[in-house]
């Protein structure tokens, strides 16, 4: 007989599953129920409140998790109370999740200040979502560490620019060459995750749509197109898993439901490459160690995906900001 679950706790079993093989489950049982939190401190409130954009984790009808990302002038977001957070119409063209965005939909967003290397989490599920935004109620909150965050100071410019967003390709299981080019040049990219019981009545608090930052050196996530495979040419993307801080949400979700959504911007162009597939984590191959650093790595098979060039025309790099 299984045991019962256990609502309140902080982990479910492909994060305890990742923490027991490291040796870190007992130590992270105790913080986890610590600094895992149902509602956002003061400071939290206020982060997300001063900043121009946040990363968000959701799922398509078909339950596959996708990342983009929400924009505004800085006070977008706001917090009525430690519960809730308001997020003012920002959804971007091109955005994967925009009719999805519905009361009782699961939501991951991530908070990120890339000059400060500030990040901070929060995961939730909508209460109410229309015209005018959408109102998220808090399941979980926790901040992360500044590890591997490329610090560029992104700004609201308050003003249209760029022409208006249009689709350059739509992305399927071999990579345009824009797409290719932003993979290789980027040295952060974003990705959703969800657990298997994400969106359903009975939820546990552990559970949920995750959306994570990973960071590295330019081209850190490799890419390998291959013309002839068993099933026909594929994609995959091979992601380095540095050391972290061993709550492992993002792999601890995939071992137990394996599709995930990536999220790269060029903060540079205003473009957008969202794409969609199914992930492996690697616990233990001689090719860990060609990632310098590398705890293990994470295998991105990619099924479907577009780019939107232009998509955020009021975000933009301080000038002499490093890009």
């Amino acid at each position: 007989m299984n045991a019962p679950r256990d609502e309140a706790a902080p982990f479910h079993a492909g994060e305890l599953q990742l923490q027991a093989l490291t040796g870190v489950q007992d130590r992270m049982a105790q913080v986890g129920r610590n600094f895992i939190r149902d509602h956002m401190p003061d400071q939290h409130r206020a982060f997300f409140a001063q900043l121009p954009f946040v990363i968000a984790g959701g799922l398509d009808v078909q339950g596959q998790p996708w990342a983009t990302i929400l924009a505004g002038e800085p006070g977008f977001m706001q917090t009525p109370d430690a519960q809730h957070l308001q997020i003012h119409h920002a959804s971007q063209p091109g955005d994967p999740l925009a009719a999805m965005w519905q009361p009782g939909a699961p939501i991951g967003l991530l908070g990120i200040e890339p000059h400060t290397r500030r990040r901070n989490r929060m995961n939730g599920q909508l209460e109410q979502a229309d015209a005018q935004g959408m109102r998220v109620a808090v399941r979980q909150s926790f901040g992360n560490c500044p590890k591997y965050i490329h610090p560029r100071k992104v700004v609201w410019q308050g003003r249209e620019g760029g022409g208006p967003a249009r689709l350059v390709s739509e992305e399927g299981v071999v990579l345009s060459g824009r797409a290719r080019a932003m993979v290789a040049q980027a040295d952060t990219l974003f990705i959703a995750s969800a657990s298997p019981d994400a969106g359903q009545p009975d939820q546990a608090r552990s559970g949920g749509v995750d959306v994570s930052h990973r960071g590295g050196p330019v081209g850190f996530a490799r890419l390998d197109q291959v013309a002839r495979g068993e099933h026909g040419p594929y994609t995959t993307l091979t992601i380095p898993d540095y050391v972290g801080n061993f709550m492992f949400n993002t792999l601890g979700n995939i071992l137990l439901q394996p599709r995930v959504g990536l999220l790269f911007v060029d903060f540079q162009s205003g473009a957008t490459l969202h794409l969609a597939g199914h992930a492996e984590v690697v616990l233990d191959s001689p090719e860990i160690a060609l990632f310098e650093g590398a705890q293990r790595l994470l295998k991105v098979r990619v099924g479907q995906g577009w780019l939107v060039d232009g998509a955020l025309p009021q975000l933009v790099v301080e000038p002499g900001a490093p890009a």
